[in-house]
């Protein structure tokens, strides 16, 4: 597949290997060679801060200059600034209210050659811990004929996160530890539903990996689970304080009334 210069593109990768220069982050990547260099893929990826979507175009980038394409909120293309970058980029809008249209888009890309990002959680974890995964990401790569690609990245959740304000020097120098997975086949024929579950082991298995690789010792923090022995929420304390957020944000049209 030959690419398209995208100067949008390549302009919000220079930004973002400024701004993480500026933050002398110490990224390591471990598995690069599994990170296709043609071809169709879906790369499905732990979900644990903001920035992740560009810490993964950082390292796709440097490792063979190809683009990704992610699965978005509907509402992030609405914001003026940001909409318009996600547009130029190529990102693909998803309504969670009615996602068929996204999912045709994507599998169209993906079977013209494309990279599709997509995050099986479908929403950042807060508590640091993988969550239940959706069945998207195994039923797009067994549709388009594409393979799918693990990764877990850790220590992103330290630039940005869930329920977090995070200050300028505790941003600075932070380690970024990603483990790509060898490609995993998958089929029509598969069940998405437990196909999806051996995913996920997978995932937790690279994650396992990146944490006990990862250079600093998080007994203590808040950016460490509680079973690793740091203070982020548990994931049950994590489920609970999302379902309030949800609940509030339904009450908030009627209040308006």
């Amino acid at each position: 597949m030959k690419y398209r210069n995208e100067p949008i593109y390549t302009a919000a990768i220079g930004a973002g290997r400024a701004m993480f220069g500026a933050l002398r982050l110490r990224r390591t990547v471990i598995g690069a060679q599994h990170l296709p260099d043609k071809g169709g893929a879906v790369i499905a990826m732990t979900h644990f801060g903001y920035l992740e979507f560009a810490l993964v175009e950082w390292a796709l980038w440097l490792h063979n200059r190809r683009r990704i394409r992610f699965m978005a909120k509907k509402s992030v293309f609405q914001k003026r600034v940001v909409g318009s970058f996600m547009r130029n980029m190529k990102h693909i809008p998803v309504d969670m209210k009615a996602g068929a249209s996204a999912y045709a888009a994507a599998v169209t890309a993906l079977k013209s050659g494309e990279l599709i990002g997509v995050f099986p959680e479908a929403g950042v974890s807060a508590s640091f811990t993988i969550r239940n995964f959706k069945t998207g990401a195994v039923r797009l790569a067994a549709e388009a004929g594409v393979p799918l690609i693990p990764l877990a990245l850790w220590g992103g959740q330290r630039l940005m996160t869930k329920n977090r304000k995070i200050s300028l020097r505790e941003r600075v120098g932070a380690p970024i530890m990603m483990v790509v997975g060898e490609p995993i086949t998958v089929t029509a024929a598969d069940d998405a539903t437990a196909a999806t579950a051996r995913l996920k082991a997978t995932m937790e298995r690279l994650l396992e990996k990146a944490q006990q690789a990862y250079p600093l010792n998080g007994a203590g923090q808040w950016w460490q689970p509680r079973h690793l022995g740091g203070t982020a929420p548990t994931p049950e304390e994590a489920a609970a304080a999302d379902a309030e957020r949800e609940l509030r944000r339904a009450r908030a049209p009627r209040e308006r009334r």
